[in-house]
């Protein structure tokens, strides 16, 4: 093989960069692994492949070395690290993609380690266009209406906001976000919640819950276009 240490630096840099692109992704999401942890992991997994390939070069012809021994091993021991992001939040089940996106750059690593510059740069062109614009199309294509946004007019003050937690829980319902702001009307807010919902069978139902509550005018909802 003969690579020196210049070669092996390049390598560590590169699996950096193409990780940090990802990483970046992830943390503009606010998601729990964000760009640190995805070069720490890039970086190492390059590393693990260069030294498995540095001790193929020195022991060629003296003793039966795997090079991929290791590589093995950081494909199968990413598992951890991956299942640390998958939290479970009532029904619903979050950081799947987190898991995925550090298991592929753990793979970017290796192929950088290895010097598959190419492979490696494609892979994170797919990646990164997965990412960024499949969840688009995804939420406003195949599941639009999972995402919607509940507002209500209501004469109540914020207090109001944990009753309407405590029965959106009931129908599983997962808030993303939330915002209150005065009504145009004296006395009044308006309550915006972002959720996610599993079904669309108690739409309805739920709409009419909490127009029984005290002090709501109205509610309704409107479907997120992106999220």
């Amino acid at each position: 093989m003969g690579l020196n240490d210049i070669d092996m630096m390049v390598r560590l840099l590169f699996a950096a960069i193409l990780s940090g692109f990802i990483g970046y992704e992830r943390e503009i999401h606010g998601r729990l692994a964000g760009f640190r942890t995805h070069i720490l992991v890039g970086v190492g997994s390059a590393l693990m492949m260069l030294t498995s390939m540095y001790i193929f070069d020195i022991y060629r012809g003296q003793a039966s070395v795997d090079p991929g021994r290791i590589a093995a091993q950081v494909v199968s021991g990413i598992g951890f690290l991956g299942a640390g992001t998958i939290i479970r939040f009532k029904a619903s089940v979050r950081g799947l993609t987190t898991a995925a996106s550090l298991w592929t750059v753990a793979g970017l690593g290796l192929a950088v380690g290895a010097g598959m510059y190419i492979p490696a740069t494609f892979t994170t062109i797919l990646v990164l266009g997965a990412l960024f614009f499949l969840n688009r199309v995804e939420r406003v294509m195949i599941r639009r209406d999972w995402y919607k946004t509940l507002e209500i007019d209501t004469k109540a003050d914020a207090s109001q906001l944990q009753e309407i937690r405590a029965l959106l829980s009931e129908y599983d319902v997962e808030i993303k976000d939330f915002d209150v702001k005065k009504s145009p009307s004296p006395d009044g807010l308006i309550i915006k919640i972002s959720v996610k919902l599993l079904t669309n069978e108690y739409d309805n139902e739920i709409i009419s819950k909490i127009r029984e509550l005290g002090g709501v005018r109205k509610a309704g909802w409107s479907v997120l276009t992106d999220s």
